[in-house]
């Protein structure tokens, strides 16, 4: 498939530069995106390849956008190191990269005798694991902290410092700052294939030829098929898991505090009830493991059931409006701990099976995955004074948005409040909307309450001749059939 001139990124792969990269980023998910980063500003030569036609359009399309301090990770694993890591560096830059970020804390809460019996293990982990404020409290303190829970919670721990951030900005902020220092993004582009002559790797892609000295594997939730495609093999399968959510209108944000979490299970963290930095409160995720890799669809009953859960852990929700629903896939393996292996003798590097704390550990497994270069006796020359991208549009509902500023042009979604200014500067480079899809990411434009019932003939004609499938007029009808699951 083929795509207009005017939505390709980057340069053309056919015919393809005589360019040899120092680094193949291969996906182009917030791991991905991270990676890209801290491999630029070390001064490497870096390009990302991504075969969809906007960032983020695997696995980190879709989470419950959680920082978290890695209080209930694995004890002494690769993902507690990069969770503390990445938890670390976000509070680091994310104010120079305009980030937002709304520390409110966290309570594991249990609601029966069994999980009661369990949470003293999980304050334990948590001190065990550097998180020394972690604290238990009785049902009486946390109903007064959380007063809209149901009456049956009988007690938590407290965990001050877990926070919810945008999950979309902060990927484009670290790719677009490795784009301004140099490296490069190949979207719409399919790797079929590679040779490895020892020094230098020939990656064959569905837009041509690329080279480089080094391969990192971001593919999510096909990382298993790629390394079977450029290795021969695989240590692990990707199971993908998928994750449906339901999110309340923006009025239900008031019923909570704080993010509510469940007792974990040893297969998945549970359902988690929250506050979204856009304002609304997101229930779920349910957990189904399933063959597809593609199928993000929601399910009626599954998410009815969803609701019956949210209900029964803050009854008040039984009377909020339902703004929209979606799922989202995990890449969920055999195993629990991470896939992160290099294999220096091939010049590649697997960051596989990173299933629902990748957005908080990402910077942190950047770093980690840098180290291991290192450890193979390769380094580069630091870039001293890297540029910073143009500050993005805050979209937490509590920043100063584009809207509130001067000369930000027509309103063109009123539920979300996004401006023509914003609109028009994500159809820019250097990671300009190519779709509908990867418009939404970057401004939240159509994913309010209406879904894009008012403001989806303006956009029609804002990006006519810029987007492959170009936005059709029943954008809605998804999203509106499962509204109705409550009623």
């Amino acid at each position: 498939m083929s795509m207009n001139s005017n939505n390709m990124n980057s340069l053309s792969l056919s015919p393809m530069t005589s360019d040899v990269f120092d680094i193949i980023v291969i996906g182009a998910g917030v791991v991905g995106c991270a990676v890209a980063r801290q491999f630029t500003l070390e001064g490497a030569k870096v390009a990302v390849i991504e075969k969809a036609s906007d960032i983020l359009d695997g696995a980190s399309k879709a989470n419950s956008a959680i920082l978290h301090t890695g209080f209930d990770a694995p004890a002494n694993s690769i993902e507690l190191s990069c969770i503390k890591s990445g938890f670390e560096e976000y509070h680091k830059i994310h104010k120079q990269l305009n980030l937002p970020i709304e520390k409110t804390g966290a309570h594991v809460v249990a609601w029966n005798d069994g999980e009661a019996a369990k949470i003293h293990g999980i304050l334990s982990k948590a001190h065990d694991n550097g998180i020394s404020d972690a604290k238990m409290i009785s049902a009486e303190q946390l109903l007064i902290k959380e007063p809209n829970l149901g009456k049956n919670a009988q007690g938590a721990i407290y965990i001050p410092d877990e926070a919810i951030i945008d999950p979309w900005s902060a990927p484009y902020a670290y790719l677009k700052q490795s784009i301004i220092n140099g490296g490069q993004i190949f979207l719409h582009t399919q790797v079929l294939g590679g040779d490895f002559d020892g020094d230098i790797w020939e990656i064959k892609t569905s837009r041509g030829t690329i080279k480089s000295r080094h391969i990192i594997n971001c593919a999510g939730l096909y990382g298993d098929e790629l390394n079977k495609i450029l290795l021969g093999d695989a240590k692990f399968e990707i199971t993908p898991r998928k994750g449906q959510f339901v999110v309340f209108d923006k009025v239900s944000a008031k019923i909570i505090n704080s993010i509510i979490l469940p007792v974990p299970n040893n297969r998945t963290k549970g359902v988690v009830l929250c506050r979204t930095i856009f304002g609304n409160l997101l229930l779920g995720p349910t957990a189904q493991d399933q063959k597809s890799r593609t199928d993000a669809s929601t399910n009626e009953q599954d998410l009815q059931e969803l609701i019956d859960i949210g209900i029964k852990k803050i009854p008040a929700l039984k009377n909020m409006p339902i703004t929209a629903t979606y799922a989202g896939l995990r890449p969920a393996t055999q195993f629990k701990e991470y896939q992160i292996e290099t294999k220096p003798e091939k010049n590649h590097l697997t960051i596989g099976g990173i299933r629902s704390t990748g957005l908080s550990s990402a910077l942190g497994i950047a770093k980690y995955v840098y180290k291991l270069y290192e450890d193979m006796g390769l380094k580069h020359s630091k870039i001293k004074n890297p540029k910073l991208p143009e500050s993005a549009s805050i979209l937490a509902q509590d920043g100063k948005r584009d809207w509130q500023k001067e000369n930000h042009g027509e309103i063109i979604c009123h539920c979300e409040m996004v401006s023509e200014r914003e609109i028009k500067a994500a159809l820019k480079e250097p990671l300009k909307a190519n779709s509908l899809a990867g418009l939404k990411r970057q401004t939240r434009v159509t994913m309010g309450r209406c879904q894009g019932f008012y403001c989806s003939a303006k956009l029609s004609q804002m990006t006519k001749g810029l987007f492959e499938n170009p936005i059709a007029k029943d954008i809605t009808k998804n999203t509106h059939d499962a509204k109705d699951i409550q009623s």
